[in-house]
């Protein structure tokens, strides 16, 4: 993920991974320690099960530490407008054939604040509503390069 790039959240979202961020630093970081610690004290860790099982934990634990720092760092409130254009944080009913769907546009960062269907801005269809108001009818490309066409029945920013 490029620094750079800038990352969408609601406020819920955003307090619940600041959350989640400072358990894992502090309670679980604490918790695996102590296991390391508790295994190290067992003898011979080329066989220690409990030992590999803790760094392993250790590991995926300081993965998801890094994760949050990295989306916290870039993160930026959503602000939705009211102009009716959908951008990230918008609510769009959509059109595809003869179904109609509602979905998220947005990173599935958002999915911890919403039981609603995400689609990417980065995705063929997400990217191709992107800046469109309720009415507007475009085109995209979906994967496997077939033409598709989406009709945009509401916009409404998320509640």
């Amino acid at each position: 993920m490029p620094e750079e790039e800038t990352i969408f959240l609601t406020q819920d979202a955003y307090d619940k991974m600041k959350k989640e961020l400072e358990h894992l630093k502090g309670e679980v970081r604490s918790q695996i320690a102590q296991k390391i610690k508790e295994a190290r004290a067992e003898g011979d860790l080329s066989e220690n099960g409990g030992y590999q099982a803790a760094k392993e934990a250790q590991g995926k634990n300081e993965g998801r530490i890094a994760e949050l720092t990295h989306k916290l760092r870039y993160a930026q409130i959503l602000q939705t407008s009211s102009d009716g254009r959908a951008e990230e944080g918008s609510v769009v009913r959509l059109k595809i054939g003869d179904a109609e769907a509602e979905f998220l546009l947005g990173s599935r960062d958002l999915s911890c604040t919403t039981d609603k269907k995400i689609i990417s801005t980065k995705s063929p269809i997400g990217a191709a509503v992107l800046g469109h108001k309720a009415g507007d009818t475009v085109d995209y490309e979906a994967p496997g390069g077939r033409k598709m066409q989406v009709e945009i029945i509401s916009v409404t920013p998320l509640a």
